[in-house]
């Protein structure tokens, strides 16, 4: 399309570009045959690996390409890291590039939220709260309280049940009556 609109000969074109005249007229002969001007080319050191990089990044969805790659080659299989990597990002296994970068943008985030940033100690707390169901049927439940200013934490309470008497028990461990 440049070329015929500048007037320019293939020959002196190519000369231009740097590509050998007849790589030219191959790539031509494809675009007219609405071909693709490369591969697919067949992947067999990645294909034979898929199963064991998949198995291992599904056991640890945390873990990035150099690790699973690490566990890959100790369980004796022969596979470049790079190839580890195309695999993972192939199947949508591997958090992309930009992951630290959304992190930071959600942490400024939640820090903007606050009306007037904390300015000392006992003015905004966090709380954790999880529950854990043991082999005997049971459910454990455990609460962690941590100020957001000064990171004091305070120790965790765990507990069986889910009543009224919880927070009692707690406020009077704190107080020393228990």
């Amino acid at each position: 399309m440049i070329r015929i609109e500048a007037g320019v000969s293939t020959s002196r074109f190519v000369e231009l570009i740097g590509v050998p005249e007849r790589t030219w007229r191959r790539w031509q002969s494809k675009a007219r045959q609405e071909q693709p001007p490369k591969g697919p080319w067949p992947q067999p050191a990645r294909n034979a690996a898929r199963p064991l990089v998949t198995k291992h990044a599904l056991a640890k969805p945390a873990w990035g390409h150099r690790k699973i790659w690490a566990l890959t080659r100790h369980d004796g299989h022969k596979v470049s890291q790079a190839a580890a990597l195309r695999l993972l990002r192939d199947d949508g296994l591997i958090l992309p590039s930009e992951y630290q970068k959304q992190r930071r943008e959600l942490a400024k985030d939640r820090k903007a939220a606050f009306a007037k940033n904390p300015t000392g100690p006992n003015q905004v707390w966090q709380l954790d709260f999880s529950e854990f169901e043991t082999t005997q049927g049971g459910t454990w439940r455990i609460a962690g309280c941590r100020g957001w200013y000064s990171k004091v934490e305070h120790p965790f309470h765990v507990s069986p049940t889910a009543n009224q008497y919880d927070g009692d028990r707690r406020d009077r461990a704190r107080s020393g009556r228990l």
